[in-house]
């Protein structure tokens, strides 16, 4: 429970540094859930979704706080809206997480959008799984491993050049030190959910 104390108080100065931060809402909020602070959690979630209404994930994480709080009527408003969301962004995990809870609780999911016809990958460009446009690809993989190769198949530059701007802002304000592992994995674990390769 002090590794989790460790994070929630990481993630707090994160937040408070930079109000405006979605990223560090959506972590604190994640830290809370996995505390069991509900409450916090859903208040976290709650800004971050203010911030930007485009995190699927955000939406199911704060569905799972409200049910949590015994708030279930807006816990279904919540999940129906990131159904939607997930839905039009192509973010097939948490749309499907997502509808799973609804039928769980006895609500109906929303009706999906017929796969709209995009715009074909051509040369040099990929489907962003970030921002959901075929866009330009980046110039080679970012890392020589199988997570650099993933981002280069499936993240647009412009997605990846928002992330080495939020990437830098969290290893500055929780000041990680990159050769520690446990600070690697946060900083990983949160470059998958900025980009959405989960």
């Amino acid at each position: 429970m002090a590794d989790s104390g460790n994070r929630i108080e990481q993630f707090q100065k994160m937040a408070e540094a930079d109000p405006n931060n979605e990223l560090g809402h959506f972590s604190l909020g994640r830290a809370y859930l996995e505390a069991g602070d509900w409450s916090h959690a859903a208040q976290s979630l709650d800004r971050c979704l203010q911030l930007n209404a485009n995190l699927s994930k955000a939406y199911d994480l704060l569905g799972a706080a409200l049910l949590k709080l015994g708030l279930r009527e807006r816990a279904i408003e919540r999940l129906t809206a990131g159904v939607k969301v997930a839905d039009e962004r192509g973010d097939v995990m948490p749309r499907n997480d997502m509808i799973s809870k609804l039928k769980e609780l006895g609500a109906p999911a929303p009706e999906l959008k017929q796969a709209a016809v995009q715009k074909p990958v051509g040369a040099s460009e990929v489907q962003c799984r970030r921002c959901n446009r075929v866009a330009r690809q980046l110039p080679s993989p970012p890392f020589s491993n199988t997570q650099g190769r993933e981002i280069f198949e499936k993240v647009c530059a412009d997605c990846w050049r928002e992330w080495i701007g939020m990437g830098t802002k969290l290893i500055n304000e929780l000041r990680l030190p990159l050769s520690d592992p446990k600070a690697q994995k946060i900083f990983d674990q949160n470059m998958v959910e900025f980009l959405n390769l989960r």
